[in-house]
């Protein structure tokens, strides 16, 4: 079936409003007669529909060795959701479920407007959608597929600097949603609580957003709500070890985990009006990185490896012995990695009048215990930038490997 084949004969969707958007562009016509203009070409069922470009037009692969939303360019809008297991639903109802989900996306991804769904994303592309779906701990008890459980899965230790709200943490079943356009990540959102429903309820959602692409004069690595560059450090696909710290390997146990990755999920909010409240070059030397654009204290670009070595005319480290750069790196980590893929979030203001704001933290590895563990226990004991944020909400989550086609997300766990 080819983009347009599902469409109902004579005026497809697309077509109108292209014909809309290129009649009130051009400024050809108003008021009635705008209208009988645009009746006119809309009739015209002999003009070939015009095709959706730039943002509309991308689309990501549902199928494949990964899940998308892994490797994806981060998206413009994101939505976390955790479901639960409703009462006697077990392994059969989560198999016809992940059945559903997997279908669903697979639509979506491939063209998201559907006359017969939300609405909401009538008229709109694929827009680079993308829904990933993973398993927490407590799935595996619910379904008695405990021998099945990862020993990655074991419950994250307790951190000093943690204020967990246990109901927005874990969950049996988590989804996360990217596009980027608003619209048709709502519309994939409640297509997937509908799908879910009698089967699984909502245990928690998170709304994040970062950056739309082309929003700045090249592509640059996202800020986060503080106006710092952040992501300068993730591992890079071209690298030769990207996929051994991101992705179990193809021989990995349990078998059904094999391609897959673990995803940390943290909802850490931001102090904000105390960071405002710093100089930039307060705020420069809690990070250990220049605000402008990126680059360490130790001098050089964004790119440019940091200088842990390297001493100001002082004396004193170019980089402060807490500066979260200088925690966070993997080489005072034994090489310990993640890839970080969050979104900032806004969930309007708290009674004391701050901004209840943040970044909903996504860090893929092929192992926790080797990859997050080892970093956040390392930011626990001395990390400058711990005095303004607070880690308010937790998740760890089992992410199997992408579906072949005729596969559904989770077949091979929940057919085993």
């Amino acid at each position: 079936m080819t983009q347009h084949d599902h469409e109902p004969q004579g005026v497809s969707r697309r077509r109108l409003v292209s014909t809309v958007g290129a009649v009130g562009a051009t400024g050809l016509a108003v008021g009635a007669t705008g209208g009988a203009v645009v009746q006119a070409a809309a009739r015209d069922d002999s003009r070939a529909p015009a095709p959706l470009t730039s943002v509309g037009s991308t689309r990501v692969a549902f199928h494949g060795r990964h899940q998308a939303g892994i490797t994806t360019p981060l998206q413009a809008v994101g939505h976390l959701l955790a479901f639960d297991l409703s009462a006697g639903a077990g392994r059969k109802q989560a198999a016809a479920l992940l059945k559903r989900w997997s279908r669903t996306a697979r639509d979506l991804m491939a063209d998201a407007s559907d006359p017969d769904a939300t609405g909401a994303a009538f008229d709109a592309g694929p827009c680079s959608l993308s829904v990933t779906f993973g398993f927490g701990r407590t799935f595996f008890s619910r379904t008695g597929l405990e021998k099945q459980r990862p020993d990655a899965l074991a419950p994250l230790p307790d951190f000093s600097g943690d204020a967990l709200d246990k109901s927005r943490s874990d969950g049996d079943l988590w989804v996360q949603i990217g596009s980027n356009d608003g619209l048709v990540a709502f519309d994939a959102m409640r297509r997937i609580q509908r799908d879910a429903d009698g089967t699984a309820k909502l245990r928690w959602q998170m709304n994040g957003f970062t950056r739309t692409p082309g929003a700045t004069r090249k592509p640059m690595t996202m800020r986060n709500l503080m106006g710092q560059i952040d992501g300068t450090n993730n591992p890079k696909p071209s690298e030769d070890d990207f996929a051994a710290r991101v992705f179990v390997p193809a021989s990995g146990s349990p078998a059904w985990m094999a391609n897959g990755s673990y995803a940390v999920v943290r909802r850490i909010r931001m102090l904000l009006d105390d960071w405002d409240e710093k100089s930039r070059k307060e705020q420069e030397k809690v990070i250990g990185r220049r605000k402008s654009d990126g680059a360490p204290l130790s001098g050089g670009t964004e790119n440019t490896d940091p200088d842990l070595d390297k001493r100001g005319a002082d004396g004193s480290p170019a980089i402060a012995a807490d500066a979260h750069v200088r925690v966070t790196a993997p080489a005072t980590n034994g090489g310990a990695a993640m890839l970080r893929r969050p979104f900032s979030y806004h969930d309007g203001y708290r009674d004391d009048g701050a901004p209840d704001a943040g970044l909903l933290f996504i860090a893929w590895q092929a192992d926790p215990l080797r990859g997050f563990v080892p970093v956040q226990r390392k930011l626990d004991r001395g990390d400058a930038l711990s005095r303004f944020i607070r880690h308010e909400a937790s998740g760890l989550f089992a992410v199997p490997g992408g579906a072949a086609k005729g596969e559904y997300v989770g077949q091979r766990l929940l057919e085993s």
